[in-house]
């Protein structure tokens, strides 16, 4: 593999300042972070590439997404929602198992493995399903689908509802050394409503998803959490609620971990236009007063990472309305943008927090060797150009889907180019 060299780099160094780098990469790795060009190994065969004072950083790391194969291939397939993924400035993402069929079994695992070697983007991690068939009856082999290469357990679209059966995972997955990650919903609570409970659901005459209905369950599992002291993590967390619970968990040193999305963070039920169903996600978007809990818990650690939960839909599905259609938004594309220009720019985070809780911080909570930029780490990276300002349109978008609340939005930030393992998978000249 050909040397390159990534010069003039503007980098975050360990004080969180930027500082003008540049980077060697070789045989996939980084082999050094250089500040003199005359540091750099004479080589006249290397590739040279001016980031020209770019913005370079670790590749994001993603553990939430749905890549939608096998079964909903309409929707998305592994190769086009890692192309989205790479074109986002993603190196690594970790898919969920509400697939058709559920990953549930080796032979479905080594399949999504085998699908995102032949597309040759990003890294795809896929997690294994709790119970078979997301059914919530009968617990899933953890060892066989641990051996086939999944990286925890979790029944994401679906809430367990049974507290022994979470229980029972959780001391499997502890004897595997493996975390349960967890979609957090009591369905008592919320059968037929599709927006949170509140003012824009009455106004519409909509059934509302009430907090509760997530935090019953976070405060369950913490509980089962510490009995059996398996490493949990909490999915999507979006309720004041849900934070508080986390936050007096870690306190006593309970092992758990959350993340939360971007639409989480930047939007509330009082910016919703109307009966437009790419509004509609599930957590839903809740009131002002839970984003900035969440807002809170991720500055103060209680939430560990950004996470997206890509979700991409057909426009014929979305089209079905808010009580009809299925819950989702796309994310890869926009992540890094919309926090950027909202949090970032605006002088409210620095810089520094957002990329560590887009790198260093996933890969930590799950002990991924990426997601850091030094000598001798895989040579995954992103370049952003902070000053580049777009409107969203989801008509370039690399998914397949198109539902996304933030069309016409105009966002800086936007990453121009993606290595995987030192190879160029996306720029913005070149494509794909």
């Amino acid at each position: 593999m050909q040397m390159q060299v990534i010069k003039n780099a503007n980098v975050i160094n360990e004080q969180g300042q930027l500082e003008l780098k540049h980077i060697v990469i070789a045989g996939g790795l980084i082999e050094a972070v250089v500040s003199e060009l005359a540091d750099l190994p004479q080589d006249s065969r290397a590739q040279i590439i001016d980031a020209e004072g770019k913005l370079v950083t670790p590749g994001f790391i993603d553990m939430h997404v749905h890549l939608r194969e096998p079964g909903y291939e309409h929707k998305e397939t592994i190769e086009t929602g890692s192309r989205s993924a790479v074109k986002g400035g993603f190196t690594t993402i970790a898919c969920m198992p509400n697939t058709r069929p559920v990953t549930d079994t080796p032979e479905t695992v080594k399949l999504i493995l085998d699908k995102a070697r032949e597309a040759n983007l990003a890294k795809v991690l896929p997690y294994a399903a709790i119970t078979k068939n997301e059914l919530g009856r009968e617990l899933t082999d953890f060892e066989a689908l641990k051996e086939a290469g999944a990286i925890g357990f979790t029944d994401d679209g679906v809430g367990v509802q049974n507290a022994q059966m979470m229980k029972d995972a959780m001391r499997k997955a502890k004897a595997l050394g493996m975390p349960v990650i967890a979609h957090c919903e009591d369905d008592s609570l919320v059968k037929g409503a599709c927006v949170t409970e509140g003012e824009f659901a009455e106004r519409h005459g909509l059934k509302g998803i009430p907090n509760e209905s997530e935090a019953i369950h976070v405060g369950r599992d913490i509980l089962l959490t510490e009995a059996t002291g398996v490493h949990y993590h909490v999915c999507h967390v979006s309720t004041e609620q849900s934070v508080r619970l986390i936050r007096q968990a870690k306190a006593i040193g309970i092992s758990v971990t959350a993340e939360v999305c971007p639409h989480h963070l930047v939007l509330s039920d009082e910016d919703i236009p109307g009966l437009d169903a790419n509004w509609k996600m599930n957590p839903p978007l809740r009131s002002p007063r839970d984003v900035e809990a969440c807002i809170e818990g991720l500055l103060d650690g209680t939430l560990d990472m950004i996470v997206t939960d890509h979700a991409p839909h057909s426009a014929e599905e979305k089209a079905k309305g808010m009580e009809l259609a299925p819950f989702g938004i796309v994310g890869f594309e926009t992540a890094f943008p919309l926090l950027y220009t909202k949090f970032v720019a605006t002088g409210k985070w620095d810089l520094s927090l957002l990329v560590r809780r887009m790198t260093s911080d996933p890969a930590r909570v799950f002990g991924l060797d990426s997601g850091v930029l030094k000598a001798g780490a895989a040579a995954d990276l992103t370049m952003i150009d902070l000053n580049a300002e777009k409107e969203v349109n989801p008509e370039t978008f690399a998914t397949k889907g198109r539902n996304t609340p933030f069309t016409g939005w105009k966002l800086k930030g936007w990453p121009v180019m993606t290595w995987v393992d030192g190879e160029v998978k996306w720029s913005e000249q070149g494509g794909f």
